[in-house]
């Protein structure tokens, strides 16, 4: 049905029809939509998305991407993507190298040309669990937002579906049957998983095969065979796994692969970026903005892999000392005595631990913000609608004006930030975050949010989402041939984002700018990464010896859709 509607053979024709459907009242329709026009015109589908990016990315990313990940199989089918399934194990590279057999070009040296693979195993996908083989949405999605804000070529991406089967209902937050749906074209089996050492539930397929029937695990060899089949430069980047599976998964394949995975690295660069942009609001003038970083006292609520990855990211690049990072889970304020006693769940979270048992209260989140004082509240939760309540804010307000001058607002203006999506999981909305603090506190969200009128000023919030981070970071990487991707580059692309911020973006209390200069601030950032890769000596390839220089070849080299 929604094919027949693709009729555009311009960008303005096809907004035309866009408008008509998002006058039904839900973009899922024009998901659907862009996807058929994807199919049959790839460049009029990414010029559209370029035309007007604040429009179209949450109609083809989140929040929609969501939803339509859990009504995957009841949408037209798409013919891209791969689906790489447990029971495939031990033939991964014929796999691979079949489908780029039919949908990509092989270059001179035999290797199919690829820059960029994005892979998930639906285990996690947003916050609405495991989707399985229907979470293809994402790596689609993801790949997508490469080419739209950064200009990597999509001719050269590949998204990737790991298939290790999937839960009954209760592994999804909406409780969908997919695993006996008619339209479920993954595999029909649960996922195989045992404890791991830290006493986590983990895919087994994963990990150490303790049969002895494969030579090696099925990440490995599913990433081994990337680099055979697409070469050594090729980008893996991990998508929507499951916490317990993400943390160890990166730590072993970071240093053997140009790896990395955007919901640990890239949410916590974006969560530092939007701090950092927060630090340049009170601080206009600045550049080093990261020199102010360790300075600040930060609350991180919610343990996910969010918040951990922030608080890696600002303790070990950031030298953000850990006596000023401070983080809840659904026990309240994690701690970890020296008999191993404590509140954390896994060594992820122990590691930022406070030291013993602390002796004020620490279950409810307005007793750990009247006594840990932090400058930045940063909700990660995912779970908790609402919990930035009333008392919470007019807290976190009375702990940032401890030794101010009257009412503190200019020197002590706190950072609070809901980053849980979709909107109906954030922790608070713009309205009750500026209404609350009576436009005091510096807000940012995950989801977009309205602007606020407090006191005759207006607060526009940033939307501190991961797409102002991961485009430029694989554009660069490709551009240079980066041998690695450590945290370094994170932190480095964070401040690029930060330093972003216009005149205008500053009046306007943005934590980042707003998503139509979205081009400019990913060349920002892949211009920032790619200084610091020639200067790490990761780079197999220099792009130029100025930043100039650098700015300049890489804008040449964004694509950009030909009509």
């Amino acid at each position: 049905m929604i094919r027949g509607l693709v009729n555009a053979k311009t960008v303005d024709e096809a907004m035309a029809e866009i408008d008509s459907l998002i006058m039904l009242g839900h973009n899922i329709w024009t998901y659907a939509y862009m996807r058929c026009l994807y199919d049959m015109n790839m460049n009029l589908f990414y010029a559209v998305l370029l035309s007007d990016p604040p429009k179209m990315l949450p109609i083809v990313y989140t929040p929609t991407v969501g939803e339509a990940c859990q009504k995957f199989g009841h949408m037209p089918f798409y013919w891209r993507g791969c689906y790489v399934g447990i029971d495939q194990r031990g033939n991964i590279e014929a796999v691979l190298r079949d489908y780029a057999k039919a949908h990509h070009t092989e270059g001179p040296d035999g290797k199919y040309e690829v820059d960029c693979i994005v892979f998930s195993d639906g285990g996690r996908i947003l916050g609405l669990g495991d989707l399985g083989a229907w979470g293809m949405g994402i790596p689609i999605g993801k790949l997508d937002l490469y080419c739209v804000c950064a200009g990597v070529n999509p001719h050269r991406t590949m998204p990737v579906m790991i298939d290790a089967g999937i839960y009954e209902s209760e592994g999804n937050t909406a409780h969908i049957d997919i695993i006996h749906d008619d339209d479920y074209s993954g595999l029909k089996q649960g996922r195989v998983t045992h404890k791991s050492d830290a006493g986590t539930v983990v895919n087994s397929a994963y990990y150490e095969d303790t049969k002895g029937a494969f030579k090696m695990n099925m990440i490995d060899e599913f990433m081994a065979a990337a680099v055979k089949v697409f070469g050594e430069h090729v980008i893996l980047q991990f998508e929507d796994f499951n916490s317990n599976d993400a943390f160890p998964l990166l730590a072993r394949q970071r240093t053997k692969f140009v790896a990395y995975n955007d919901d640990i690295q890239g949410t916590a660069s974006i969560a530092v970026a939007g701090i950092l942009g927060a630090l340049k609001i009170k601080n206009p003038t600045e550049k080093n903005l990261i020199g102010l970083l360790p300075q600040e006292s930060i609350l991180l609520h919610g343990a996910g892999s969010a918040n951990i990855g922030a608080a890696q990211l600002m303790h070990y690049e950031g030298k953000v000392p850990k006596s000023h990072i401070f983080m809840t889970n659904s026990r309240g304020l994690i701690w970890a005595d020296e008999a191993g006693q404590g509140t954390f769940r896994n060594q992820e979270q122990k590691e930022f631990a406070q030291s013993g048992e602390p002796e004020f209260k620490h279950e409810k989140l307005e007793d750990i913000v009247a006594n840990t004082h932090p400058s930045c509240l940063v909700g990660a939760v995912g779970v908790a609608p609402g919990c930035f309540t009333k008392d919470v804010i007019e807290k976190l307000i009375e702990v940032n004006n401890d030794g101010g001058e009257g009412d503190g607002q200019e020197v002590h203006r706190p950072v609070c930030f809901a980053l849980s999506n979709p909107i109906s999981q954030a922790e608070i909305t713009s309205t009750d975050a500026y209404t609350w603090s009576k436009g005091t506190v510096i807000y940012g969200s995950g989801t977009k949010m309205p602007m606020v009128e407090v006191k005759g000023v207006e607060h526009h919030p940033g939307q501190v989402n991961n797409v102002y981070i991961f485009p430029g970071m694989s554009f660069a990487v490709v551009q240079c041939q980066a041998t690695s991707i450590p945290d370094r580059l994170f932190l480095v692309a964070a401040e690029a984002v930060a330093n972003s911020l216009s005149s205008e973006d500053l009046q306007q209390d943005r934590v980042l700018p707003p998503l139509a200069r979205i081009r400019e601030v990913s060349l920002n950032v892949a211009t920032a990464v790619v200084l610091e890769c020639q200067k790490l000596g990761l780079a197999s390839k220099t792009v130029g010896e100025t930043e100039e220089a650098v700015r300049t070849a890489l804008a040449a080299a964004m694509w950009k859709p030909e009509l």
